[in-house]
């Protein structure tokens, strides 16, 4: 029994004295496994981050940042100044009161101030803006990034109906520009960049993506038929500012945020923009053709009642005095073609004739009477 106890002695010591020189076997060479595995957990943890942060676009080092660095100077922050004539007690707004004192009233004058954004085209000075945010300014001034003094613009151009104008200010030196891009070439998801003046905080930078395009969209009495929206913020004071693409292109012109809703904004397609921007510049306006109708689209039940197999075309509903009476187009018709291609929307009428010139002269495919018939009108300007 004594025998058994010695041996298992003996064995314990033995192993313990192996576990003694093993460790310090390795403690003299250095080799801290536990180090090792954690770091190679580290490593590991490390390497994953990267490519994470690396794998999403826009989200690379500096490179949101190099765009504004680049673009931030090319926009520029608008205030317009309009005084008007006020009654200097409200008293007056009573007809009872005016009954009694008369009608003149003291006037004060009052200053409203308006703000936008906008963005330098042209190495000598022309801004691009939205026409709602100098219509009606007795005074416009242009703050240009790094200057303390604004610098009077003048109007060269505008069209209420897209909502564009065009400033020009004297710097005196070349200023940096922004280059219009392709809005076609944008995709929905793409992602985008909002540079503005929101609340009159100046060069406020906002991301997001392209939400949708083509977007039929209603502000005040603009129709507009074709613009991008974003979740990029925008805000009052980013009107008349770009919306650019990850190239640092302009890909649109901010324009209109939805009040009832958040990250719903709008913006006038870059392709909008480069079609009328000569036509601004040189003549101060947009040239459009005019038809001189009312009209609707064709639903159903119109079709069906003047016999059409379906429900494409326009409806003339009323035929003014102008190029398409003068052709004898009447109250009733059904346009169905432009120059032999079909049109199937008011909407898409009105682009086919808008994007003519006036005095130009084309060919309408017109239903009546259950049979086609075809009217060549010579259009004149929209006033």
């Amino acid at each position: 029994m004594r025998a058994k106890k010695v041996v298992i002695a003996v064995i314990l010591g033995a192993f313990l004295a192996g576990i003694a020189f093993t460790g310090g076997i390795l403690f003299a060479s250095g080799n801290n496994w536990i180090g090792q595995v954690l770091g190679n957990q580290n490593a590991e943890s490390d390497s994953i981050s990267e490519s994470d942060s690396s794998d999403r676009p826009g989200a690379e080092e500096d490179t949101i940042a190099k765009i504004i660095e680049k673009a931030g100077p090319a926009v520029v922050k608008i205030e317009t100044y309009t005084t008007t004539s006020e009654s200097a007690n409200p008293m007056f707004n009573d007809p009872f009161f005016r009954e009694f004192f008369g009608q003149s009233a003291p006037q004060e004058q009052r200053v409203q101030q308006g703000l936008g954004s906008g963005l330098i085209i042209s190495a000598d000075g022309y801004i691009l803006t939205n026409e709602h945010v100098i219509s009606g300014a007795q005074k416009i001034q242009v703050n240009l990034a790094g200057e303390d003094d604004p610098l009077p613009a003048e109007v060269i151009g505008s069209d209420h109906d897209l909502d564009l104008a065009v400033l020009k200010i004297d710097a005196g030196s070349d200023l940096p520009v922004l280059k219009l891009g392709s809005s076609s070439d944008v995709a929905v998801g793409n992602w985008v960049i909002a540079i503005g003046n929101p609340y009159g905080l100046d060069h406020t930078v906002t991301v997001g993506v392209i939400s949708a395009k083509g977007r039929p969209v209603t502000v005040d009495d603009r129709n507009f038929r074709d613009l991008l929206q974003t979740d990029a913020s925008i805000n009052p004071g980013n009107s008349g500012g770009p919306l650019l693409n990850l190239q640092g292109e302009v890909i649109g012109i901010n324009t209109a945020v939805s009040s009832q809703a958040q990250g719903i904004g709008f913006a006038i397609p870059s392709d909008t923009v480069n079609g009328v921007l000569d036509d601004l510049v040189q003549d101060g306006k947009i040239s459009r053709g005019w038809l001189g109708v009312q009209i609707q689209d064709v639903t159903d039940s119109i079709a069906e009642t003047y016999g059409l197999s379906e429900p494409k075309g326009v409806l003339v509903s009323d035929v003014l005095d102008g190029p398409a009476a003068d052709a004898g187009l009447m109250k009733g018709d059904i346009i169905t073609a432009v120059d032999g291609k079909k049109v199937s929307t008011a909407d898409e009428l009105l682009a086919t004739i808008q994007k003519a010139e006036p005095g130009e002269k084309v060919k309408l495919t017109i239903w009546r009477n259950e049979k086609a018939e075809e009217y060549t009108v010579k259009l004149t300007e929209r006033l």
